[in-house]
């Protein structure tokens, strides 16, 4: 149930594409509602460890690594739109591109920290690289989400249209303090 809801946004926006529903700029919808999702799905990730500690059910836990991935496949899917459809798929311009705006630089580093994350996200993976290796690699996504949300803040800061970026802000920060305070009272604890 949880893999069909999440494939919604995609279907929905492949149906727009397809019954040319996307409105005046397809290219520009497509692009930023692919960004949106990849932002929204680390958030639910982020989320299930409180939702799990605070609410005491742990079989959520079994769902961080979907959501997880479900962050990447429209992470590809964003940066693919950006490259069929702003570059026309042609490398060198891409290369040329990235680097020239910032926004774009920003969010293919996120691109990049994430590979390894979707790469090792199998059981196998675990085992090869231990345990305590996994995990220190897979808090990456801490710094994925913050790339994510000021690559979201530059775009936005060109119409001057912060309303929906201090959402996330709030929503990032909340689930990060919220790590930091965890972590800030296990190690007075000891």
């Amino acid at each position: 149930v949880l893999f069909a809801t999440c494939l919604l946004p995609f279907a929905w926006l492949f149906y727009g594409a397809w019954a040319d529903r996307l409105g005046a700029n397809p290219a520009e919808t497509l692009i930023r509602n692919t960004g949106d999702w990849v932002l929204r799905f680390l958030c639910l990730t982020l989320a299930v460890t409180p939702l799990r500690q605070l609410s005491g059910w742990h079989a959520l836990a079994r769902f961080r690594r979907m959501l997880g991935l479900f962050s990447f496949f429209y992470l590809v899917l964003h940066f693919l739109a950006y490259a069929w459809l702003d570059m026309g798929f042609d490398p060198a311009a891409i290369a040329n591109d990235i680097p020239k705006r910032p926004f774009a630089l920003v969010g293919f580093a996120a691109l990049l920290l994430m590979l390894p994350l979707a790469a090792t996200s199998f059981n196998r993976a675990i085992k090869a690289l231990g345990a305590v290796r996994w995990q220190a690699l897979h808090r990456l996504v801490y710094a994925i989400v913050l790339l994510g949300l000021l690559h979201f803040f530059w775009m936005r800061s060109a119409k001057h249209d912060f309303g929906e970026v201090a959402v996330y802000a709030v929503v990032i920060a909340l689930l990060l303090g919220w790590r930091l305070g965890k972590a800030w009272v296990a190690r007075r604890a000891h």
